[in-house]
């Protein structure tokens, strides 16, 4: 029998059918695929919810309420009205009244404050005088999002403090004089803020990716057998693989660091030795967590869109991009649990304001239980992993 030839249409039609046929099959495939892959199918959910749920309610670059101190020399009726118009402002929130300047000092250089307020002693008798004395008005200026609209608004007390309390309508003329002093960044140039932040930020980026594919690479390559049949620990797999990338993160801070300094003018006003310190705790910090995502992924891909979306609310929620102060109270506890919280803050007193191991107390606490506890979890996850 002769074979039976198509013609020329038919075939045509039979390749275009062919060609979506399997096309179609390819689309099926893929979305099976997809639904197999849960964590990637999270990822395709929560990015987009979590960009919108940040952005929308935790993200404020007007903060209000920004916790202050306050060196009140003297008890008088002016002096507490001075504080009330302060905190009517909507930017001043008194926290603690501090009794001598060295305790002041401590406040603002450890962070706990953004502002104090120095009321001198005889304020108010010398202002009914005539003697027109000066109301001091300290802000941490590392952040100069977060200081400069407070500042502006000191204009407006002079007014609501007076009102009620020597004039009636607006007084003749300033009966006291506010001076404002920006510490730490008194020119408000925002590459002193954001050089320093960029040092926890760019090894937490690094570090969590580095170690994150670590324990996936293994999987992926099939070395992950020989490593098992070896006579070792998992503390201390996990140490051998994290020791080295410390070394990377220490190099990674100190070209940041020597690029800040040299080239963009940032001060270290602090101990080298203690950032160097405090760096290797916060590196160990990020490579714990980098390991624990490593335990959990199944693949490389996975490992990298665990690291994205911690990469993700650390960056947002840290105070580096945005003032800490001026987000929403479970934003706030949200970033506390973050080591770049922790680290910013660290790295932004020892460079700029020279603080020491006693002002950095609490961050450092912090920190490192952090760390505690991520390697607590990495341990767990890679026995299992064993298992």
């Amino acid at each position: 029998m002769s074979s039976i030839r198509t013609t020329g249409p038919v075939r045509e039609i039979r390749d275009r059918f062919g060609f979506w046929r399997r096309s179609y099959a390819m689309m099926a495939k893929e979305f099976i695929q997809l639904r197999r892959d849960r964590v990637s199918f999270a990822m395709i959910v929560a990015i987009p919810v979590m960009q919108l749920l940040l952005f929308g309610y935790a993200i404020n670059t007007t903060p209000h309420h920004l916790p202050s101190a306050v060196l009140l020399q003297e008890d008088s009726d002016l002096a507490r009205s001075v504080l009330k118009a302060l905190e009517n402002t909507a930017y001043f929130r008194f926290v603690y009244e501090v009794h001598d300047v060295d305790e002041f000092d401590n406040l603002l250089k450890s962070g706990k404050v953004l502002f104090g307020v120095e009321i001198p002693r005889g304020f108010e008798r010398a202002v009914r005088r005539g003697d027109k004395p000066a109301l001091l008005v300290a802000a941490d200026a590392t952040d100069p999002v977060a200081a400069s609209s407070a500042l502006g608004a000191l204009g407006m007390i002079v007014q609501t403090a007076l009102a009620h309390d020597l004039y009636i309508g607006d007084p003749p003329a300033m009966p006291f004089e506010i001076r404002a002093h920006a510490r730490y960044n008194p020119a408000a140039e925002s590459r002193l803020n954001i050089v320093p932040g960029l040092v926890g930020t760019i090894l937490t980026m690094t570090m969590l990716i580095f170690t994150a594919l670590s324990v996936t690479r293994e999987i992926e390559r099939g070395t992950m057998e020989s490593l098992l049949s070896m006579p070792i620990k998992p503390v201390e797999v996990m140490i051998g693989k994290i020791v080295p990338y410390i070394l990377v993160g220490f190099i990674q801070a100190f070209l940041i660091v020597n690029i800040g300094v040299f080239l963009f003018g940032v001060p270290v006003l602090g101990s080298l030795f203690l950032l160097a310190a405090l760096s290797t705790l916060f590196i160990a910090a990020n490579l714990a967590i980098g390991y624990t995502f490593s335990t959990i992924a199944q693949n490389q891909l996975q490992a990298i869109q665990m690291s994205f979306m911690f990469f993700l609310p650390s960056i947002l929620l840290s105070g580096f991009m945005f003032p800490f102060a001026g987000m929403p109270a479970w934003a706030q506890y949200v970033g506390e649990c973050l080591p770049l919280t922790h680290y910013i803050r660290i790295v932004r007193a020892i460079m700029l304001k020279g603080a020491s191991m006693p002002n950095l107390r609490f961050d450092t606490l912090a920190l490192a239980a952090l760390m505690l506890v991520a390697m607590t979890i990495a341990v767990t996850r890679f026995r299992r992993t064993l298992d």
